[in-house]
């Protein structure tokens, strides 16, 4: 039977520490399932098919990776998909925080699906994406945070939204 994990997030966008969780997870199981998530809490800068077409083109070299849009539990998700881990990648201690409730929640809906957590890179532990947003609204140099195809399409999107803003 394959091993199926899901590695859920917003993605928006998608940064060097998100494929660096992505490249290792792929490892851990037989499929890695993308889950690109609808959040009604935030206020994505790229829609879900532009998050969506991101992840698809950065991880096109990962073998058993596929890319999964969705805006359901998570655990609903994982069910859906055959999964039977969850995938998530720690930077800090209040990542840790906010992680253990949610695995403790997750394993209250369904404890057949463990959550297995990644410590992130140390060279990529600061990297998120609501500062790379931040950073790029503000002029400052992204490229250590996001590939370049990444950069561009985040640059071009600021460059739209300030036009906007300045009309």
């Amino acid at each position: 039977m394959a091993r199926i994990g899901v590695y859920p997030g917003t993605f928006d966008p998608v940064t060097l520490g998100h494929m660096d969780i992505i490249r290792r997870g792929a490892k851990l199981v037989d499929r890695l399932v993308i889950g690109v998530a609808t959040n009604p809490s935030k206020s994505p800068m790229f829609t879900l098919e532009e998050r969506k077409a991101q992840i698809l083109r950065e991880t096109a070299d990962i073998p058993g990776v596929e890319v999964v849009a969705f805006d359901a539990l998570l655990m609903t998700f994982a069910e859906r998909q055959g999964a039977s881990m969850i995938v998530r990648g720690l930077r800090a201690v209040a990542d840790f925080e906010y992680e253990f409730q949610m695995a403790g929640m997750n394993q209250q809906l369904n404890n057949a699906i463990e959550t297995v957590f990644l410590m992130a890179d140390v060279a990529l532990q600061p990297i998120a994406s609501r500062l790379v947003k931040e950073i790029a609204i503000y002029g400052g140099e992204i490229g250590k945070f996001v590939s370049p195809a990444v950069a561009a399409e985040v640059r071009a999107r600021v460059d739209v939204i300030g036009r906007k803003g300045s009309e």
